[in-house]
């Protein structure tokens, strides 16, 4: 594959709001509202201070894309904040993993994490990155120890809605 990693723009929320719906509906076995979905990763998008997404896009690239050329969005991750007063930094959470499914098992989704490494290290305030995952996902599972991530001990809990 030829891949480009960046950073996701508004123009790419169709894409990614589908992605995010085939994901909840593979992963958790949920069909989110689409509008809801859509205005979230909208949300998202235009406010820095919630997240980013990156997304993968593969494509025939010998010169680089000129401005406006886009390739196939083959997959897509996104990353929102938790401040640490214990640490005095951010952890950057990494979600909404999706790779399409004729792009997986070839390197898409390592691309993805290897560029959101590089860019966390760029950031003096980013001091590690975190992820949750379904406890039944065992593929998913190995695939990030093999990245280097390791379980921790916490278990997440939540009250939603409230």
């Amino acid at each position: 594959m030829n891949l480009i990693i960046r950073p996701a723009i508004v123009s790419d929320a169709e894409v990614i709001a589908e992605f995010n719906r085939r994901m909840a509906r593979e992963t958790e076995h949920k069909d989110l509202d689409p509008a809801t979905l859509r205005a979230g990763v909208i949300a998202m998008l235009t406010d820095p201070a919630k997240g980013r997404y990156f997304v993968a896009e593969d494509g025939p690239h010998p010169q680089p894309l000129s401005q406006g050329e886009r390739g196939e969005i083959v997959g897509q991750l996104g990353v929102t904040l938790e401040w640490s007063d214990w640490r005095n930094g951010n952890f950057w959470w990494v979600q909404s993993v999706y790779v399409a499914e004729h792009a997986r098992r070839r390197g898409v989704f390592r691309a993805l994490f290897d560029h959101l490494l590089q860019a966390a290290k760029q950031e003096p305030n980013v001091i590690g990155v975190r992820l949750y995952v379904e406890h039944d996902n065992h593929v998913a599972q190995a695939t990030y120890r093999q990245l280097g991530l390791t379980t921790m001990s916490y278990q997440l809990m939540q009250r939603y809605p409230l």
